[in-house]
């Protein structure tokens, strides 16, 4: 009898385990701008909803919108979908972009937090006006437009996330934060004012505010990627489509890069090679740089961004 409950017992722990490991890892994030009146309210809404469903990630919720990156199990996603699909109109017909990760984990914990905006970018006699911003493009008049010598495409991520991938004809403005980068956009491209400028990041968010305050500064052809890097990937891959985004896709979790192709964009800061490895921090932890290295100098260097660095952790 006992032989037989065990065997039972065996038995169900195989076929909960075999549930488990076939399950896909999805990796999913979203943003929407929309007035949130009270968003302590919501934010209680969301963790009741989301706290015992093994969920991982963050999720910022501010007046102006919500913005999300996390981590779920394939079965979750229809839940999780359809919840955020209905906690206002407004997110009715959000988008949601998803990749499937089985290798690393991305993140450790859930974090639902409020904050003053979505993506930091207050400047002087701006006001971000959701229904006055760039034209979307999908992948199809990406590619059209990557070929138009009337166009330029522009970078609105940080220097970190360029440097390890981006649209071979892209340009950046180089800048430590995304508040700096708007304060210098009208400026930085007045000279291109006549042409067509097609904004990308990585999920889409930051080109909402990109575009809307170069249409306030009187730019007319604005543009930008619906959906971000992420989202056109996502297309070429399932229209068969050329794929003209080379190198990684920066991500902000526990895995730091996704391959998009072979193509090896960045290079060590020390010795100025072409290497494939993804980012670290200095060592030093009055420096705490985020920088990528070769393993060569990594070692000599004990994983330091410079010699002085170096030196300060063995004093």
């Amino acid at each position: 009898m006992h032989r037989i409950i065990k065997k039972k017992l065996q038995t169900n722990l195989k076929n909960i385990y075999n549930e488990v490991v076939s399950h896909k890892n999805m990796i999913v994030s979203f943003y929407k701008y929309f007035f949130v009146k009270d968003p302590k309210k919501l934010l209680n809404l969301i963790t009741s909803k989301l706290e015992k469903k093994n969920i991982l990630g963050r999720i910022y919720i501010a007046k102006e919108g919500i913005n999300a990156l996390i981590s779920i199990s394939d079965i979750q996603y229809r839940y999780f979908k359809h919840f955020f699909k209905r906690i206002d109109k407004k997110t009715k017909r959000m988008y949601m972009n998803y990749t499937i990760e089985n290798k690393k984990i991305a993140f450790w914990n859930l974090k639902i937090k409020i904050k003053k905006q979505l993506v930091s970018s207050t400047i002087n006699n701006f006001y971000f006006n959701r229904n006055n911003k760039g034209i979307y493009l999908n992948a199809f008049l990406v590619n059209k437009y990557f070929f138009d010598k009337d166009c330029i495409f522009l970078d609105m991520r940080n220097s970190y996330e360029y440097e390890i991938g981006h649209f071979s004809n892209a340009i950046t403005l180089p800048a430590q934060t995304f508040r700096e980068q708007l304060k210098k956009l009208p400026k930085y491209l007045k000279l291109h004012k006549h042409k067509k400028i097609v904004m990308y990041c990585t999920g889409g968010i930051r080109c909402e505010k990109s575009t809307a305050l170069l249409k306030h500064h009187g730019f007319s052809n604005i543009y930008h990627i619906y959906g971000g890097i992420l989202s056109y990937i996502k297309q070429v891959k399932k229209y068969n489509l050329p794929n003209y985004f080379k190198g990684k896709i920066f991500v902000f979790d526990a895995r730091l890069s996704e391959k998009i192709t072979n193509d090896i964009l960045s290079k060590c800061i020390t010795c100025d090679e072409y290497t494939d490895r993804t980012h670290i921090n200095c060592f030093n932890n009055l420096c705490h740089r985020l920088f990528i290295q070769c393993r060569s100098c990594s070692i000599k260097l004990d994983s330091c961004c410079c010699l002085e660095c170096k030196n300060i952790i063995h004093e």
